[in-house]
């Protein structure tokens, strides 16, 4: 009888395991999908110009320097991955590391944890100010490629899907449809849209595009120009999904009430929206959902909301510790959040952010016990792995996969 090698076993098991917890692509419904910047950068990685959204100077990471609020949970990483933060220790005295998104076994293992928790997949950021029509595009194009092929991979290896989220953030008006468009076309052309993980709706690639703000200097011609192409090209047409303010269904500013509902689906930013009950507690603001899913709903949009666990960039801003905190409590700010979409029949939500720590808004894991030498939020002695947790709990309730409970269903 012939024998195999273990590792060809092992690899084989894993093949099964994968297939048989593959994500359906063909729908955006059902799903929640987390937000993945992908763009943290470490001395040493592959493009090896420093420390990329760790810090505001590439050469050095220090505690006036810091750009993120939250220490990543490293104990998963490989010790290839870690990149030693000098100067920052953990409580216990150890050597601080952080990681770099430029990494394949970085992604993979972070579509490892989507895949563990029930997370269905990722919205994977691509801005455009890091193309090569943009300002940094000289310097990031290759590294954000190398990423968005990571993801690619990570998704195939994992059973997860993933779609293309633009954004326009900081980059010249004048500049914007070329390099969205270009970008597109390479992506289409190269056959990335046809991978069995790229999410797909009506039989269409979804593509979001985030940043229909007038504060990004977007005017109603260049948004419907965006739109046309999108809507109408026939060889690179999708279902559009339109990132924009909260206020999106009460904006009366001229031209926009009328391309603000010319999207495929609607999906207005709530980070940093919140309300105060009476108690004197923040929590998310939800109250309008049903207002926008009935007028999403008028006008033949799907409406995606955003759910985020709270929020904070203090590092950021330069501000003082705690100025900008919104807290988490517990996770209940999280879960309040669900829980609304549930009542309304929400089956899906974008998931802000999986790994966005410089806002406070990352859902990975994170760690309670982070370096001394400056200031951080943790997750209130919570495990690392809590809002996880709680992602794919709250994923169950929208799917009506576990009974309703307005109490966390979790205990550390």
């Amino acid at each position: 009888m012939r024998s195999f090698p273990l590792i060809a076993v092992l690899l084989s098991l894993a093949a099964i395991a994968a297939e048989d917890q593959k994500v359906d692509a063909t729908t955006v419904r059902g799903k929640t999908l987390a937000g993945y910047q992908g763009w943290f950068r470490c001395p040493g990685d592959k493009l090896n110009i420093g420390w990329v959204h760790w810090s505001r100077d590439t050469k050095r990471i220090v505690p006036e320097t810091l750009t993120f609020e939250m220490w990543p949970d490293m104990a998963e990483y490989g010790e290839a991955e870690q990149c030693r933060a000098e100067g920052f220790t953990y409580p216990d005295g150890r050597q601080a590391t952080l990681f770099s998104s430029d990494c394949g076994e970085v992604v993979r293992l972070h579509f490892q944890w989507m895949t563990q928790y029930g997370i269905h997949g990722a919205w994977l950021q691509r801005f455009l100010v890091g193309l090569p029509e943009g300002p940094e595009g000289p310097v990031m194009c290759d590294s954000h490629l190398r990423v968005l092929e990571q993801v690619r991979a990570a998704a195939k290896a994992t059973g997860r899907v993933w779609a293309v989220a633009y954004d326009m953030a900081a980059m010249p008006s004048d500049k914007v449809f070329e390099a969205m468009t270009n970008d597109w076309k390479r992506l289409v052309d190269t056959g990335v849209t046809n991978d069995d993980r790229y999410l797909h709706e009506k039989g269409l690639p979804v593509l979001m595009v985030w940043g229909f703000y007038p504060k990004q200097n977007i005017t109603p011609e260049l948004a419907n120009r965006i739109i046309d192409f999108f809507k109408n090209d026939p060889k690179y047409k999708v279902f559009l999904a339109g990132g924009c303010e909260w206020e999106w269904r009460t904006d009366k500013t001229p031209g926009w009430p009328e391309f603000l509902r010319r999207f495929d689906l609607m999906c207005p930013w709530n980070v940093g929206n919140y309300s105060i009950d009476k108690e004197g507690n923040k929590y998310a603001s939800t109250h309008y959902w049903k207002a926008d899913i009935e007028e999403a709903q008028r006008v033949g949009m799907l409406y995606l909301p955003v759910f985020y666990p709270g929020f904070s960039w203090d590092n950021l801003k330069q501000s003082a510790p705690g100025k900008s905190i919104i807290e988490r409590q517990g996770g209940r700010f999280y879960w309040k959040q669900f829980c609304a979409a549930a009542e309304l029949g929400l089956g899906m939500g974008y998931l802000a952010m999986f790994d966005e720590v410089d806002e406070g808004t990352a859902i990975f894991k994170v760690t309670s016990t982070p370096p001394v030498q400056a200031h951080f939020v943790g997750l209130e002695g919570l495990p690392s792995d809590w809002y996880l947790r709680l992602a794919g709990e709250g994923t169950k309730i929208l799917l009506r996969q576990r009974e309703f409970t307005r109490e966390i269903p979790l205990r550390p």
